[in-house]
């Protein structure tokens, strides 16, 4: 029940704050004075200003000091954006935009000490400038809770940088690459390969006729006898002829 309790607190009052953001926020009636002291930064911060970069976590560190004569805790850590004056003038005043992550702490600091606490939150909203405005729940030695201003400034909301190595655009360039080849292959093979005449080519057949036509021996006309036959001259070499008178010569 304590739990809930400090959570609905730390909401309520959270908005309560941000209500008046060009005015210092006065805390409750109810709430004492403490002798406590809050400073916000932001490392990853720029000298610009502040950026919430959408999709990464904004990393804050809070610097409690207590200068109470009793050791206190930290409870509860949260925010919210609202819409500024001058980005959003409303007659009602700034609007809520987005309530941020309320984390829960359980960090004691004793009497004249100091303590850094991490405190992470992260953004998806459309680029503009907000008012941020971040909230602290301590109690006392007596358990009574208390809400304290960390932070309220205005911080711009803004994308992340584009990388051209990301896998994404990586993957998005090798889509567009391939998409421009094979369009340049269609508009090649449908119309300009059409523009230019092929050359015939012949077969194997023809190939080994070739080749056996240039390696044919070609016989001289002077070294050709003539013979007449019953179907025609036949033709045969002066070789063929002396080997013929020999064999005669022989027989005889």
């Amino acid at each position: 029940m304590s739990f809930l309790r400090f959570a609905s607190f730390a909401l309520l009052a959270l908005r309560a704050l941000a209500e008046e953001p060009a005015e210092e926020v006065k805390q409750p009636s109810q709430t004492p004075n403490l002798a406590i002291k809050i400073s916000t930064s932001f490392p990853a911060s720029e000298i610009f200003g502040i950026k919430l970069i959408n999709g990464q976590p904004t990393h804050a560190v809070l610097s409690i000091s207590n200068e109470e004569p009793d050791p206190i805790s930290v409870v509860f850590i949260g925010g919210s954006l609202w819409t500024s004056d001058y980005t959003s003038p409303s007659p009602r005043g700034p609007q809520i935009v987005r309530n941020l992550t309320t984390t829960k702490y359980d960090v004691e600091i004793p009497a004249g000490e100091k303590e850094s606490i991490d405190y992470n939150f992260a953004t998806e909203l459309q680029p503009q400038e907000l008012l941020l405005n971040l909230a602290v729940v301590v109690t006392d030695h007596e358990g009574s809770p208390y809400t304290l201003q960390a932070f309220n400034e205005t911080v711009a909301v803004v994308e992340p940088d584009t990388s051209i190595f990301d896998p994404q655009i990586i993957f998005l360039y090798l889509f567009l690459l391939a998409l421009f080849i094979g369009t340049c292959y269609f508009i090649y093979s449908t119309w300009i390969s059409t523009l230019f005449p092929q050359k015939k080519r012949g077969g194997k057949d023809a190939s080994r006729a070739r080749a056996s036509t240039r390696g044919a021996k070609k016989v001289d006309p002077a070294d050709q006898v003539g013979v007449v036959g019953a179907d025609g001259p036949a033709v045969t070499s002066e070789a063929g002829g002396e080997e013929g008178e020999e064999w005669n010569e022989a027989k005889e």
